[in-house]
């Protein structure tokens, strides 16, 4: 768990820089607003790409191998941000930053949740998300001190630490314990393959290869001035692109629980990244604040969203995580309004702030676990890593969208709108069940928990889930799932 969630924490260090930093790029490049913003959505365009990539590599090679892998991407890809020149250079560095960050999503996950009791998986799953929010705390004090001296450079440049991390986890861990015991003394022949449904056959590997080529290149488009003109035709073909990938790797009968669970994710990051992503702007541009106050409210906000994930942790084991996650995230409405009146008291501010994120962002701690729940431990990484991250794409939209509104809007107003309305929709999706919902209209066997079996819950463990059908897993070149 440590070293997972040091890892997770100087993910979420090196990822989050760019928000705190942006108004300065934006000042040395002469960007405006929306084409700053842009900057941020740079990492989730490769996101779909490495987590599927690194999440199959965990599948057939360990969890282990594809975190380390994973931390040495993101981390040269921040170490690169410091020497930019200029817009397109950022840009491409930010594009290598998403695809390890993906890939430390599923590996660190699934390392984490399949080394803990069944019983506490939730709380292992909130403790580890918590890391991400102990890197947003970390690189706000960092940027009141390093900045204004040295400038936003040595921000990045600071990132390249977590190799060290890569190291040690390399020479000092054992392997996730549901992946040694089911799939590690397997030969080369039987183990997972989670792509395997891509590559049958003559054509399907070449139409593949091309819509992953469409798919990265109709998201440049959208999420850069290229496709300036365009971006409603240009989503809408990256969207049916990640939709095709999703109905191969689900099979007849998990396709449609591959897209319920995308569509479910995007709208959890299009109703918490406008926040996320444009806080430290609406701080300084709307409200005025110096580095030091953006740095104290960012520390507010960093700790109520590390405080909630640990929270949503035992309020997941104990009421379950379905439940948990709908009723906490309805709690959360109460204090989106609130925040953006509040405009000349800091520590009010910060309050509310707290209170804000650590009920509507914290819960969040608790979704690798409702994702993971979906697979069984053959493809379990893979699969996360693809659905959650395609469906991430919505943390790209969202800081685009957010400064869009605000051009014709104040932009709290702006983010304002865009969480409350979004998060009541990820309200429905969730406490309805509607994902596992649709996939039972496929496949009537679907289990309820792969990660926590029927008989687990608060209390004793239970027994290991070895009746389960191992939907995901597939049957010849047909990509059915086996029976």
């Amino acid at each position: 768990m440590f070293a997972a969630w040091i890892g997770y924490l100087l993910d979420g260090f090196d990822f989050v820089l760019i928000t705190l930093v942006l108004t300065e790029i934006a000042d040395e490049f002469r960007l405006d607003t929306a084409t700053a913003a842009s900057l941020i959505s740079g990492a989730f365009i490769t996101r779909w790409l490495g987590g599927a990539v690194l999440g199959a590599l965990g599948d057939r090679y360990g969890r282990k191998a594809a975190m380390i892998t994973s931390i040495l991407l993101y981390s040269l890809g921040t170490f690169a941000c410091g020497f930019a020149w200029g817009y397109s250079s950022l840009f491409v560095a930010r594009l290598v930053i998403g695809l390890g960050m993906a890939g430390e999503y599923s590996a660190g996950v699934t390392y984490v949740l399949e080394s803990w009791p069944t019983r506490l998986r939730n709380r292992a799953s909130g403790f580890l998300i918590s890391g991400y929010a102990g890197g947003t705390v970390l690189a706000a004090e960092l940027y009141e001190w390093v900045v204004p001296n040295w400038g936003w450079r040595w921000m990045f440049w600071i990132g390249v630490l977590p190799v060290l991390v890569a190291l040690w986890v390399r020479r000092a861990l054992p392997e996730a314990g549901d992946w040694q015991t089911e799939i590690a003394a397997a030969d080369g022949t039987q183990r997972p393959h989670p792509f395997r449904p891509l590559f049958t056959g003559r054509l399907r590997p070449w139409l593949n290869a091309a819509l992953a080529a469409a798919a990265s290149a109709a998201l440049f488009c959208v999420f850069t001035p290229v496709g300036a003109g365009h971006v409603p035709w240009l989503s809408a073909a990256a969207a049916l692109c990640l939709t095709a990938f999703a109905v191969q790797l689900g099979g007849r009968r998990g396709w449609l629980l591959y897209v319920s669970l995308m569509a479910t994710v995007f709208c959890a990051f299009l109703y918490s990244w406008p926040i996320q992503a444009l806080l430290p702007t609406y701080l300084k541009t709307e409200l005025g604040y110096a580095p030091a106050q953006v740095t104290d409210v960012m520390f507010y906000a960093g700790f109520g969203t590390m405080a909630g994930c640990c929270l949503a942790g035992f309020v997941g084991d104990r009421f379950g995580t379905r439940r948990a996650y709908a009723c906490t995230l309805l709690a959360s409405l109460a204090f989106v309004f609130p925040v953006f009146a509040v405009r000349d008291n800091l520590v009010g501010l910060g309050v509310l702030l707290f209170g804000l994120l650590a009920l509507g962002q914290g819960i969040s701690g608790i979704l690798p676990k409702y994702i993971a729940s979906h697979f069984p431990t053959a493809t379990r990484a893979a699969s996360l890593g693809f659905v959650y991250n395609a469906g991430a794409l919505g943390g790209a939209v969202a800081p685009v969208l957010g400064a869009r509104l605000a051009e014709g809007m104040p932009l709290g107003q702006a983010l304002a709108a865009l969480t409350f309305g979004l998060t009541l929709l990820v309200i429905l999706l969730v406490g309805g069940n509607v994902p596992r919902r649709l996939a039972r209209l496929l496949d009537p066997e679907l289990p309820e928990d792969h990660l926590v079996p029927a008989a687990a819950g608060p209390g004793p463990p239970g027994p290991p889930d070895t009746g389960a059908r191992p939907t995901g897993a597939r049957d010849g070149a047909s990509g059915a799932p086996g029976s």
